[in-house]
């Protein structure tokens, strides 16, 4: 891809121009057509500087999650090393779905710069305005099917750990797929298997963080427990290291689940997690649980300790942390 060439040739001539012979050259066309590239990425939000005499010299990247940018310093193997890129779709799950189906393989990523159909767990809205990360995993595990909802786990424990490490913030998750600063949502995960029979074909794992966008401009009613990196940290956060960061962190978790080592993963959740030990009410389809939070099952099923001491286990809905007893 010519583009990723000329970039590549700017960054390792940083802050210096490089010839229209250098850059032709490297990326193999002619001079009329590095113009145009010059002029697509200038559209892209790149801010290049040109001399008749000197060349062309990158002075300003673009904040925003470009495949090649993304690509340049990746060092998986295999996540992200197809990336699809949309200015904006419904939904980056129904995307990865539809390509999953015509073959992509595993690792590829979709990015949208906003959705306008965001899903979030049990048919909700997800509110996915342009500063944000949205993107979709599609992977292919060899794993029996009862263990595709693990990935949820799996990836909450990436990008935790990738925030933390990445912004210094005091980061934990909430059971099964929310990831908190303090107690604020600031990412929300969504898993979908495909099977056919009792074999697990693909999952899409969607991947949803508040990174820059503005959360004074949600509706009130999730403004109030939503959060973005940008407002904890009072800056404008470069989005690109950040994602290739969880890709690798990704990876290497990913890695281990699917070759049995989930142990580890799952005490890595639990040091992790801001659920167990709290008192929680989970919402499921016609009824309501309450109870203290006192671990998750190596099948990730939360466990909850009743009031009158006997445990109940819960597969999935909707849960909310209280400081004390109802």
């Amino acid at each position: 891809m010519p583009q990723k060439q000329i970039l590549k040739k700017f960054r390792t001539q940083k802050d210096e121009y490089v010839s229209r012979d250098q850059l032709t050259s490297d990326a193999g066309i002619s001079d009329t057509q590095l113009k145009d590239e010059i002029l697509s990425l200038k559209k892209e939000g790149y801010i290049i500087d040109s001399s008749p005499e000197l060349g062309y010299r990158l002075i300003k990247t673009p904040n925003r999650l470009l495949p090649y940018e993304i690509q340049l310093d990746l060092t998986t193997n295999f996540i992200g090393q197809e990336i699809h890129h949309y200015s904006e779709v419904d939904s980056t799950n129904e995307v990865a779905k539809e390509l999953a189906e015509k073959g992509a393989p595993e690792g590829t990523i979709i990015i949208a710069e906003s959705q306008r159909s965001g899903k979030g767990r049990r048919g909700k809205k997800w509110l996915s305005p342009s500063g944000g990360v949205w993107m979709t995993i599609i992977l292919r595990p060899d794993i029996p099917l009862s263990q595709a909802p693990l990935l949820t786990l799996v990836t909450g424990v990436a990008v935790a750990e990738t925030l933390a490490q990445d912004c210094n913030l005091d980061v934990g998750i909430k059971w099964p797929n929310d990831i908190l600063i303090g107690e604020k949502k600031v990412c929300g995960i969504l898993t979908e298997a495909s099977a056919r029979g009792k074999e697990l074909e693909y999952v899409v794992v969607g991947v949803g963080i508040d990174l820059n966008v503005d959360v004074e401009a949600f509706p009130p009613k999730l403004r109030e427990g939503a959060t973005s990196l940008k407002r904890e940290l009072d800056k404008e956060i470069p989005g690109v290291k950040l994602v290739q960061d969880f890709m690798v962190n990704f990876e290497n978790l990913y890695n281990e689940f699917t070759q049995g080592q989930l142990t580890e993963i799952l005490n890595q959740w639990r040091r992790l997690s801001k659920t167990i030990g709290s008192y929680v009410e989970v919402h499921q389809k016609g009824r309501t649980v309450r109870g203290e939070a006192v671990g998750i099952s190596k099948e990730g099923i939360l466990i909850l300790e009743m009031d009158d001491g006997s445990l109940q286990k819960v597969i999935s809905g909707e849960c909310i942390h209280y400081k004390g007893k109802l």
